[in-house]
């Protein structure tokens, strides 16, 4: 039976409402902030925004974070981890097979996390608050890369060829987020990791000067 009003005109149909998820952790508000920004850009990420994506209430978002630049930097501390973890950048075997070994699925299984750090990146140029954010960021990525390299090569790795390993790396990341191809990612780190390789056996056998030492 149709429902009608005072007048006896028939009701529209309300629509229906999304359902708020109460429940949901700070970790899906963050990993929402994240998908906000990766479609959209940082201009894009707002409370309701972010209350919008994870299905909660704009409320639940300010209660958690209480500002916008709070937000920023945990959602960046959260892709942090989430791609140290996953890339394999720093696995502590100190084998050379075992280097970055799930960088190319990081990128193939969630893009999003990747696309948030380089709108970050590009933000930064533009507001120079962002800075601090990124650098930081960066320095974890440039420290995971160093204590790795130390564990592969006898001598270890100097700032220089730390940030060329990384740098090598992170423009695979892109050049993978823009164009696909992991094939071409996995082939380009294999090339990485003999290269490695022959520095570890140039060390070994010419016994190089720690290039940490004073």
């Amino acid at each position: 039976m149709t429902e009608t009003d005072e007048a006896g005109e028939p009701r529209k149909p309300r629509k229906a409402r999304k359902a708020v998820n109460y429940g949901t952790g700070r970790e899906a508000l963050l990993n929402a902030a994240v998908r906000v920004v990766a479609r959209g850009g940082l201009r894009k990420l707002t409370y309701r925004a972010v209350a919008e994506e994870a299905g909660v209430t704009h409320g639940l978002v300010v209660h958690h974070f209480g500002s916008r630049d709070a937000l920023i930097e945990e959602a960046l501390a959260h892709t942090v981890r989430t791609s140290l973890t996953i890339s394999a950048l720093e696995t502590g075997t100190g084998s050379v097979a075992d280097f970055s070994a799930g960088v190319s699925e990081m990128v193939s299984s969630d893009p999003d996390t990747q696309a948030f750090q380089y709108e970050l990146l590009l933000e930064a140029r533009r507001r120079p608050e962002l800075l601090g954010h990124v650098r930081g960021l960066y320095d974890e990525y440039f420290d995971a890369t160093r204590r790795e390299l130390a564990r592969i090569l006898p001598h270890g790795a100097d700032e220089g060829l730390t940030r060329l390993v990384f740098a090598a790396l992170d423009g695979l990341v892109l050049h993978q987020l823009v164009f696909g191809g992991p094939e071409t990612t996995e082939a380009a780190i294999a090339r990485l990791r003999s290269l490695l390789r022959l520095l570890d056996a140039a060390d070994g056998d010419t016994g190089a000067p720690d290039p940490s030492a004073d």
